[in-house]
């Protein structure tokens, strides 16, 4: 039977798959086999909010408020980011949220603007700067560019998706490789894991609930906030 799923459904995946990366943080070392495991499917979290973001942009009724949203709780989620990453108030770290809403910014510069694509390109490109202090920086603004510029050649997107994947796979490898254990990230190779999850994307929204469109809100500072007290005692 072929996997079929839903907007919902790929979205409580990525919920899962970040609860289960973030307990890791907390629990075990990205060294050991349980640690390995749990972030790789961890790496699901991030390439999926990027798809969503990029179909969310697709068929919203209003970007403004869409990104008005991404803002309002860009803001909720640093207190509880801060103090699960860097366990302290205030930090210059915002959580993946804030990370989505430049996403957002550099779709409409690139879909909605008249600008030319040289001025559209160097936007985009302060945005990726701006979005190390976020989580997932620059992968999830490039991936959903990607994902609405290609949205209707899948040959070019999940060519384009590989590539970015492997960039932040080798990349994020050599930042660590010389600084503390050389494996202590092969756990990015996750981020492959979830072609097979997205191109079973069956276009349909699931159910329209108000309920499973707020719960990402709601659960994601709550959930760091509960980590980062647990984490403390």
């Amino acid at each position: 039977m072929k996997l079929s799923l839903n907007r919902n459904q790929l979205k409580y995946i990525a919920i899962l798959a970040m609860l289960i990366d973030h307990v890791a943080w907390c629990i075990t070392s990205t060294t050991t086999p349980l640690g390995f495991v749990m972030h790789v499917i961890g790496r699901l979290t991030g390439p999926i909010m990027a798809f969503m973001l990029a179909e969310g942009y697709l068929h919203t009724r209003s970007i403004k408020k869409y990104g008005i949203r991404l803002f309002v709780f860009t803001l909720i989620s640093w207190v509880p980011y801060s103090l699960f990453e860097a366990r302290t108030w205030p930090a210059p770290t915002f959580g993946v949220i804030y990370t989505l809403f430049l996403g957002l910014i550099a779709l409409w510069v690139w879909d909605k603007t008249n600008l030319k694509v040289a001025w559209k390109v160097v936007i985009i490109v302060l945005l990726c700067a701006i979005s190390i202090f976020g989580d997932w920086p620059i992968f999830d603004i490039l991936w959903p560019l990607f994902f609405v510029i290609y949205r209707d050649d899948p040959k070019k997107k999940w060519t384009a998706f590989t590539i970015i994947a492997i960039s932040e796979v080798l990349l994020i490898q050599l930042t660590v490789i010389s600084s503390y254990h050389p494996f202590a990230q092969v756990f990015q190779i996750g981020v492959f894991l979830v072609i097979p999850l997205l191109r079973a994307y069956n276009g349909k929204p699931g159910s329209l609930d108000p309920f499973h469109k707020w719960f990402f809100y709601v659960f994601y500072p709550l959930h760091l906030l509960i980590l980062a007290f647990l984490f403390r005692l």
